[in-house]
C-alpha cells in the first residue's frame, strides 16, 4: 500500500529550526555537524583523488621519457636501423654494408633518411615528456595540495565548534530527562499516597520548577548551537565555491600543459609519417632484387611433388612388397558375420599387414593388424577362401583382446586366392632368409611372366585363370625373385613338395573340396 504523500518525511522538516515543542525532541543534535563533516571528508576525498591522477599522470609522462629513451637506442644509428641494406649482399662487409645505406637512403629519400627523422622526432618526444612532467609537479600538484589543507582545515573547525555544541545540547536534555522522570515519580507517588508527601524537596511543584529551569538551560545550549550550525552552513556555501573555483584553476593548468604536450606529441608523430611517405615504394625492394636476385625465389620454378622426391633407402628390397590388394576378411567378432574390406600386404620381412587402404596422404599409415606368418598355420585355398591362424604382433586394442586367432579370407578370384595362397606359404616357409622381391608390385600392374607361370599351374581353381582371364584393376599382383622357382605346394598344385601347415579347419574343407 502506498503511503500519502502528506506523510513522506521531508528534508526540509528535519533541521534543527523546526524543533517540536516537546521537551526532549527525537532529532539527535550531531546529525547536521555529522552532516556537513561527512561533506568535507567527501570533497576531501574527491581533492585527494584529483592529487593522485594528476600525480599518475606525471609518472606517465616520467616513465614515457624513460620508454622512449629506450626507443631511441634502437634506432640510434641510422645505418644500423637500415635493415633492408644490411642484409642485400651478405657477401659483403658490414662497413660497406652501412656505407652503401647511409648512401643509398639518403642520396634517394630511402628508408635511411626515415630512419634519421625517427630518431631526432624521438629525442624531441622524450624531451616534451620531461617538461611536462616538471611543469605538473611544479604548477599543478601544489594548487591542489593546498586545498586539501584548507578542507582539512575546514574540518578542524567543524569538529571544535559545531560538533561541541552538539554534545552540550545532548548533555542538557539527559539531565533535563532526569527530572522529567523523577516529576513522573512523585506525581505518581502523590496519587498513590492520597497526597502524602515525605519532604518538601519531593513536592511535585519543586520538582516541576526544577524541570523548567533545566529545560531553559537546554533551549538556551539548544539554540546557542543551532546559530553555530547556521554560520557554518552559510559559510559552508561560499567555501564549496571557493574548492571548485580552484578545481577549475587546477584542471586548467593541467589541460593547458597534458593538452600542449599531446599536441606536440602529435606534430613530431605526423613528421615522422611524412618522412616514410617521401620514400618511393618500388625504390628499396628494385634496389634489393638488384642487389641479391639470385637468393630470391624463382617464382617460374614449378612447385614440388612427393612422386619426383627421392630418400636414401627408398627402392631397397626390403621395402617392396612380395603382394599387395585388398582382400575381404571376416570378423573376428563371433557377434558380428559377414567380410570387410581392407588393404593387405606380404612383405619379405615375412608379415601379413592389414591397412584401411592404400592411401599415405590422409593419415598415417599404421598396420591394423599384423601376422608374422614363420609362425603361423596357412589353410588351404577352397575357392576363393583361404585362412591364416597366427597372433597379431600389431599392439593395437583388438590384438590384445584377441591374441592368437584364425582369420578367413576372401579374394576376389579363385586364382587369386591361390596367388595369396603361395605368396603367404613361400613367406611362412622361408624363416631362414628374407624374401628380396626384385620389382614391387601393385594391384594396378599388368601380370610379370612369373605370375603367369605361377597363374598354370595345375589346380583346379586356377586352371579357369590360366584360360586368358585378365585380372581386375583391384586384384593382387606377385613378384617371385629371379631365377628362383616357385615350389609346388600341397593341396594346390601337383608335385612332390613338403607337407603345408593346415590348421584343422581347413583341412576339414580341403578334404571335402578334394
Amino acid at each position: 500500500m502506498s503511503v500519502p504523500s502528506s506523510e513522506l518525511p521531508s528534508r526540509a522538516t528535519t533541521g534543527i529550526s523546526t524543533f517540536s515543542d516537546e521537551a526532549i525532541p527525537e532529532f539527535d543534535p550531531s546529525t547536521t555537524a555529522g552532516l556537513l563533516s561527512e561533506r568535507l571528508q567527501a570533497w576531501k576525498h574527491a581533492v585527494g583523488y584529483l592529487e593522485d591522477y594528476v600525480s599518475a599522470v606525471e609518472k606517465i609522462h616520467k616513465a614515457h621519457a624513460k620508454e622512449y629513451e629506450r626507443a631511441l637506442k634502437a634506432s640510434c644509428s641510422t645505418a644500423d636501423a637500415y635493415a633492408p641494406s644490411l642484409m642485400a649482399s651478405p657477401s659483403k662487409t658490414r662497413e660497406s654494408k652501412r656505407e652503401k645505406a647511409k648512401r643509398d637512403g639518403m642520396a634517394y629519400g630511402g628508408i635511411a633518411g626515415f630512419f634519421e627523422n625517427l630518431r631526432h622526432n624521438t629525442q624531441a618526444i622524450i624531451n616534451t615528456n620531461l617538461e611536462t612532467e616538471k611543469a605538473l609537479k611544479g604548477n599543478v600538484l601544489p594548487v591542489l595540495e593546498r586545498l586539501h589543507k584548507e578542507i582539512k582545515h575546514k574540518a578542524k573547525e567543524l569538529a571544535s565548534g559545531a560538533a561541541k555544541g552538539a554534545k552540550e545540547v545532548e548533555k542538557a536534555r539527559n539531565t533535563t530527562q532526569k527530572h522529567i522522570e523523577l516529576l513522573g515519580q512523585q506525581t505518581a507517588s502523590f496519587e498513590s499516597a492520597g497526597g502524602k508527601i515525605n519532604g518538601g524537596h519531593e513536592d511535585p511543584y519543586v520538582i516541576r520548577r526544577g524541570v523548567l529551569h533545566r529545560l531553559h538551560k537546554q533551549v538556551l545550549e539548544e539554540n546557542a548551537h543551532r546559530g553555530d550550525l547556521i554560520a557554518v552552513q552559510n559559510n559552508f556555501q561560499e567555501f564549496e565555491a571557493h574548492t571548485i573555483h580552484t578545481l577549475q584553476q587546477a584542471m586548467d593548468a593541467f589541460t593547458q600543459l597534458a593538452g600542449g604536450q599531446g599536441e606536440k606529441i602529435r606534430a613530431l608523430h605526423s613528421d615522422m609519417l611524412g618522412a616514410i611517405q617521401r620514400v618511393p615504394p618500388e625504390y628499396e625492394w628494385k634496389s634489393f632484387v638488384a642487389r641479391s636476385g639470385d637468393l630470391l625465389v624463382d617464382p617460374n620454378e614449378p612447385p614440388r611433388v612427393v612422386d619426383a622426391i627421392t630418400f636414401p633407402n627408398m627402392d631397397h628390397t626390403s621395402t617392396k612388397p612380395l603382394i599387395e590388394g585388398t582382400l575381404e576378411r571376416k570378423s573376428r567378432n563371433k557377434l558380428s558375420w559377414g567380410y570387410q574390406t581392407g588393404y593387405y600386404v606380404i612383405t619379405p620381412s615375412k608379415f601379413l599387414h592389414e591397412f584401411k587402404d592404400s592411401d599415405n596422404t590422409r593419415h598415417d599409415p599404421k598396420p591394423e593388424l599384423s601376422v608374422y606368418l614363420p609362425g603361423a598355420l596357412i589353410g588351404n585355398p577352397v575357392g576363393d577362401k583361404f585362412s591364416v591362424k597366427g597372433k597379431d604382433t600389431s599392439k593395437t586394442l583388438s590384438s590384445k583382446l584377441s591374441g592368437s586367432s584364425e582369420l578367413s579370407f576372401k579374394a576376389h578370384t579363385a586364382a587369386d586366392a591361390e596367388k595369396w595362397f603361395r605368396i603367404i606359404k613361400e613367406a611362412a616357409d622361408s624363416a631362414a632368409a628374407p624374401l628380396s622381391p626384385t620389382s614391387p608390385t601393385s594391384p594396378l600392374s599388368p601380370p610379370t611372366p612369373v605370375d603367369a607361370a605361377a597363374s598354370a599351374a595345375p589346380t583346379a581353381s586356377s586352371a579357369a585363370a590360366a584360360s586368358g582371364e585378365k585380372l581386375e584393376m583391384n586384384e593382387a599382383k606377385v613378384v617371385t625373385p629371379e631365377g628362383e622357382h616357385p615350389p609346388q605346394e600341397s593341396g594346390v598344385s601337383g608335385g612332390s613338395a613338403g607337407p603345408a601347415k593346415v590348421a584343422p579347419a581347413d583341412t576339414k574343407g580341403t578334404s571335402a573340396a578334394a
